[in-house]
């Protein structure tokens, strides 16, 4: 289950009282925009409706409605000296008191957001896999760990992400839905090979990385062209993963230099500037 979601049912199990302020108005500069939202208790906040002065003013006005035990009325907040923020925008704000009604409309609305959430498919239950799926676990996208071995993935530490333990991970990549991200990083470089394979014939993947030294990657360029007869889809291969500006092969700093790369190519892929195809490729 993803993180955010388990974040979500806990706070609301555990603070019965609690108010839902949602961004209602954004106009110039803000922080975010009116799918923002965050719910305040007495003592607690969850999610964020952009931090700072605007923040701290909601949270007052929800908690002063809590402690009074009567309603609020909106708010609209100028983003500007008076409040210590330049954004320069306005924000309207709109309180509402937590009812079994809205908690449950709140977790499915949370459901609705996964469900449309491009997915990521980290391949290697690995140190770097496992780095990986932990970072990206912080990302608004859908993150599935797979790997052939089970012992790899019940010790992974990666929280509030997906598992998927399989013999045949080439299957995965098939039946992804379209915009996904594919990162290959197994024990096995047969088995890179393969899944690289099948996920690179995808047109429709948002990214394909595989972890790999200068070696492997000609390797890999001169297999895919003997053994598959398409050179070309080589093209569209992110190796290594994460770039080559920083020569650091601990598990935590690629997982972070990978991590910035996917989600750019995730969630600009289908945009008008990328023009329906994300090709992204990796620092020559």
């Amino acid at each position: 289950m993803p993180a955010a979601r388990i974040g979500l049912r806990d706070f609301l199990r555990e603070e019965r009282d609690c108010i839902l302020v949602e961004v209602t108005g954004a106009v110039g500069s803000t922080p975010r925009d009116t799918d923002a939202w965050m719910l305040v208790s007495k003592s607690r906040s969850f999610s964020t409706i952009g931090g700072g002065q605007l923040e701290y003013m909601a949270i007052d006005q929800a908690r002063r409605a809590l402690r009074q035990s009567q309603p609020t009325s909106a708010m609209s907040i100028p983003l500007g000296p008076e409040i210590g923020q330049c954004c320069g925008g306005r924000v309207g704000l709109s309180f509402t008191a937590v009812t079994r009604e809205l908690a449950d409309d709140l977790i499915a609305r949370a459901d609705a957001e996964i469900a449309r959430s491009p997915h990521v498919y980290v391949f290697g239950a690995g140190h770097v896999g496992d780095a990986l799926a932990a970072a990206l676990s912080l990302a608004p996208l859908r993150t599935v760990l797979v790997d052939t071995r089970e012992d790899e993935l019940a010790a992974s530490r990666a929280s509030g992400i997906e598992t998927c333990l399989t013999a045949m991970p080439e299957m995965i990549v098939r039946n992804a839905p379209a915009g996904s991200a594919f990162v290959i990083l197994t024990h096995d470089h047969a088995l890179d090979f393969l899944i690289a394979t099948e996920a690179l014939h995808r047109e429709d993947a948002a990214y394909v990385g595989m972890i790999g030294s200068k070696t492997k990657r000609a390797t890999f360029k001169s297999w895919l062209s003997r053994e598959v007869g398409r050179p070309e889809l080589f093209d569209r291969l992110v190796c290594p993963i994460g770039g080559t500006a920083i020569k650091d092969k601990r598990p935590a700093v690629i997982a972070t230099l990978a991590v910035a790369e996917i989600v750019v190519a995730v969630l600009s892929f289908g945009t008008a500037a990328n023009t329906g195809k994300q090709k992204l490729k990796a620092d020559r």
